[in-house]
């Protein structure tokens, strides 16, 4: 392949043969090598950091728009490694045109969900692009926070319990139904949301294992790089997973597959067994987590396999390109 394609900023598999044949052939730094959503930096006591950028079309959706989305990004990664958040960049590319108003919008946006997530904006940048060279705006972020737990692959073991905090599929749906390429109504909302107030109490749960975002590529590519990168498998049961039915019969009617759906304010949680139910009190005790679920576990055969509800087996792989593109 000579050419960069819409595929490789999928999250899927062209996005981490990218990473691995090209990115990591040059840059060299042992902290890039774990592909988790954040890291710990070597020589600074409790410190992790991470950065994303947000491409998202369009920029307001039902549920949320590209500020709130840059942030709540930002923050889960960052929780989901085991940190507190503690501080966030925001840097934004724009083109030439773009309506102050709307920008005013995302700016606020971006200011309620920080201090609602209890996280401090402390540097940026802004740069102007000439029309026609850029979709309207971009933003990139950079987070800090304060590792209280570290979290790992490497920690995973067999007979661990997976649970998934609530309905998957909701963003990605959202997304495409706002870009009015199909005419079907719904009441369907984005997830979009800081997940630390969810899952910080987590930390003191004394088996927890792993934690990530599913968001591109979804529930099923976090299950496949969790079975991959720990050399462990997953088992899960599909009438255990949480889907809205507005959004599997979207999906039945599109052709789309809800567990490869990006999620912007769910977690996938591995914990001890003997913690489970402690963790699904935990979680559902929040808001954002009272529809927390245990959806299957870990096992030793590497692979992720799901249980259809009629008894069937079906191996879960990474996909080639996410059916979604620009949806974050």
């Amino acid at each position: 392949m000579e050419r960069i394609e819409i595929g490789h900023g999928s999250g899927g598999k062209l996005t981490r043969d990218l990473i691995e044949g090209l990115f990591l052939k040059y840059f060299k730094s042992p902290e890039l090598h774990s592909l988790q959503d954040a890291t710990y930096l070597p020589g600074f006591e409790k410190i992790a950091m991470t950065t994303d950028s947000f491409v998202v079309q369009p920029i307001f959706f039902p549920g949320g728009d590209i500020g709130k989305l840059s942030v709540a990004g930002t923050v889960n990664d960052l929780t989901v490694s085991g940190s507190v958040p503690k501080f966030i960049s925001v840097s934004f590319i724009i083109e030439e045109g773009f309506p102050i108003s709307d920008l005013e919008r995302i700016v606020s946006s971006i200011s309620k969900t920080a201090e609602s997530a209890g996280v401090k904006i402390v540097t940026g940048d802004t740069k102007v692009v000439e029309k026609g060279k850029c979709d309207g705006i971009y933003i990139n972020t950079t987070g800090i926070g304060d590792v209280k737990r570290e979290l790992s692959p490497k920690f995973v073991k067999p007979g661990d319990v997976v649970i998934v905090t609530g309905f998957i599929g909701d963003h990605g749906i959202s997304i495409s139904l706002s870009r009015e390429e199909f005419e079907v109504e719904t009441e369907i909302k984005s997830d979009c949301a800081p997940l630390n107030s969810l899952l910080v109490p987590l930390f003191d749960v004394p088996g927890l294992r792993f934690m990530r975002d599913p968001t591109r590529g979804g529930l099923a590519t976090v299950l496949v790089e969790l079975s991959e990168t720990s050399g462990l498998g997953v088992r899960i049961y599909e009438d255990r997973i949480p889907v809205r039915d507005e959004v599997r019969f979207i999906c039945d009617m599109l052709g789309y597959d809800p567990l490869y759906l990006a999620n912007e304010g769910k977690a996938v949680v591995v914990v001890d067994r003997k913690d489970a139910d402690r963790t699904l009190e935990i979680l559902k005790s929040h808001p954002l987590g009272k529809n927390s679920q245990v959806i299957g576990e870990v096992t030793e055969e590497k692979g992720v396999v799901l249980v259809t509800s009629v008894g069937g087996m079906r191996r879960l792989e990474l996909l080639e390109e996410d059916p979604l593109p620009r949806i974050c």
